[in-house]
């Protein structure tokens, strides 16, 4: 091999290298500022947002279910006599 081939096999390589990382970079939303700083890009999850506005309603629900002392004292005997059966 002579030097000709071996800089253009380093090359390849190098170039092959590039590839792979920009790949790597790009699925899981790593990007580069001006001046060559790595940082991730802010991810908009469509799913995620619902499923949080979801989980607060639950939450909303359950906190009002916990408060209410009428419906607390009925529930509460509800459960005791579950219990005793």
């Amino acid at each position: 091999m002579n030097m000709w081939t071996a800089i253009i096999v380093i090359v390849a390589i190098l170039a092959f290298a590039e590839v792979i990382k920009t790949r790597h970079r790009a699925r899981h939303g790593i990007t580069t500022d001006a001046m060559g700083n790595e940082k991730p890009l802010p991810r908009e999850d469509a799913e995620l947002k619902r499923e949080v506005l979801e989980l607060r309603e639950r939450v909303k629900v359950l906190e009002r279910i916990a408060t209410e002392d009428r419906e607390t004292k009925r529930l509460s005997a509800e459960i005791d006599s579950l219990r005793e059966k």
